[in-house]
């Protein structure tokens, strides 16, 4: 919050447009789709303090004080640290080794591409009319379970499909050790039930369409040289 405040007052006092990339945290557990119209009731104290900093947006821009726009993605897929998708999955079937999924893989799970989400905020950036509204980034709509987006991963990445499913009481013990899993903990309720993120708006204003999970997991497995 203190960081937003200093970026909203900085925006205000030099007139410069702020775009914010930002998580669904604050949208808690959602039963159905979220869509940019999900009021914000945060289920953790992660997602309280990013319901905190982009109502703090929202309410500069309603003030007239900044130009701004929030563009949201879901849980990122590609190679990179920040994705579990990465960490559980792809690391280990680049080196042969059985995947990892936490708490269920029968709930069905959206993942943002990486590039997408960046092709789709440089765009809404550059997009005068997307100004002072929620954007989410292009996600592809055919929401595979875990199990459907493990199995195309390992097909990607020419390995049978071998995983675990951790659960809870397995990552709760994890954490005793490691405190990274420890502070995820309370952020597995978006494991246990379907996660869905809808970017229907982005698609009726915009002609930048989501790489299909197929293709892009291609993609991924070529960056890990497979």
């Amino acid at each position: 919050p203190v960081i937003m405040r200093n970026v909203l007052d900085a925006c205000a006092r030099h007139g410069a447009k702020l775009v914010f990339f930002d998580n669904v945290y604050m949208y808690g557990r959602v039963a159905g789709p979220m869509t940019e119209d999900t009021p914000m009731r945060p289920y953790s104290r992660k997602g309280q303090v990013r319901a905190q900093v982009a109502q703090m947006l929202l309410d500069d821009v309603a003030k007239g004080r900044v130009t701004a726009l929030i563009a949201r993605s879901a849980d990122f897929y590609g190679k990179s640290p920040l994705s579990f998708a990465s960490v559980m999955l792809f690391d280990k079937f680049a080196k042969g080794q059985a995947g990892q999924w936490m708490v269920s893989d029968q709930f069905k799970h959206s993942f943002t591409y990486v590039p997408d989400a960046g092709r789709a905020t440089a765009l809404l950036g550059n997009t005068s009319s997307a100004y002072n509204q929620v954007w989410h980034l292009p996600t592809d709509p055919h929401h595979l379970t875990g199990r459907e987006f493990i199995h195309l991963a390992a097909q990607a990445f020419g390995v049978p499909p071998k995983y675990t499913v951790l659960k809870r009481w397995m990552l709760q013990m994890v954490g005793w050790f490691v405190p990274v899993v420890g502070q995820s903990m309370e952020m597995l309720y978006q494991n246990d039930a379907d996660y869905i993120f809808d970017s229907g708006k982005f698609a009726r204003h915009f002609d930048l369409r989501p790489t299909p999970y197929a293709q892009g997991l291609v993609e991924v497995a070529g960056l890990y040289g497979k």
